[in-house]
């Protein structure tokens, strides 16, 4: 078994390698062509755009049954003020449904990982360092808006000042205290969006952290906060069900 962490393997060439039960997390694969090539039982979770299998690109066929099996899905690319409005009050709606499900199971599981992913009180960490990412810092300039139980992707290098604190355990209503208190920020950012905000650019914030200290059109900052509120709700939806089905 091969194991390859944190390697840079662009352009590289595979032939007659066999690739069965082998796992990638967090992998890019751009513009990577694969020929003649067995792919079954094959499970993938990510951003997948401009994916042509069998001359067929599938991405608006995925995207179709997506928005399928979840109607509300479509709401979240809004274009204007109110459909910012109308997507937020669909996130707080839904992710207020996946927390009482959340009580239900035992606190204590509520730290576990499932097939190692975040546990779900990591996941809802990771909101909240994407709320101060991109709501307190990008749209409002806070340089160091972080909590001590901010968590960023794992992927991302120390930063100093950002906390990454993957020890800490702490009570499902310390952090849901926390997210309440992050979701009301961008609620009152949204109440007030008019169209010429949406439209303009941020200030750039000149200090370490995330995003970085650059401009960002206030649409994009506002869109990647709905598609992380959106995935990491789904994510935690699959992992509370196999912990529900998992034997005692």
């Amino acid at each position: 078994m091969a194991e390859f962490l944190g390697a840079d393997l662009r352009d590289s060439r595979f032939e007659r390698v066999d690739l069965r039960g082998a796992q990638f997390r967090s992998v890019v694969m751009n513009r990577v062509v694969m020929r003649g090539v067995e792919l079954c039982d094959v499970d993938i979770y990510g951003e997948i755009v401009n994916l042509t299998i069998n001359g067929v690109d599938i991405g608006p066929l995925l995207n179709a049954e997506l928005n399928r099996r979840y109607p509300e899905r479509a709401k979240m690319s809004p274009t204007d003020p109110d459909g910012f409005r109308e997507a937020w009050s669909i996130v707080e709606r839904l992710w207020a449904g996946t927390v009482e499900r959340a009580r239900r199971l035992d606190p204590a599981s509520l730290h576990e990982s499932v097939d190692g992913e975040w546990s779900f009180t990591e996941t809802l960490r990771h909101l909240v360092f994407a709320t101060d990412a991109w709501v307190t810092r990008a749209l409002l300039g806070d340089p160091a808006p972080w909590d001590a139980l901010d968590l960023p992707w794992d992927e991302m290098p120390d930063t100093p000042g950002v906390p990454r604190d993957r020890d800490v355990r702490p009570p499902l209503d310390v952090v849901l205290a926390l997210r309440s208190d992050r979701m009301a920020t961008v609620r009152t950012v949204l109440d007030g969006l008019t169209a010429e905000a949406l439209d303009s650019q941020t200030e750039p914030v000149e200090a370490p952290g995330w995003p970085p200290p650059r401009s960002f059109p206030v649409r994009e900052c506002l869109l990647i906060l709905l598609n992380e509120e959106w995935e990491h709700r789904l994510y935690a939806e699959r992992d509370l069900d196999a912990l529900e089905t998992r034997p005692v």
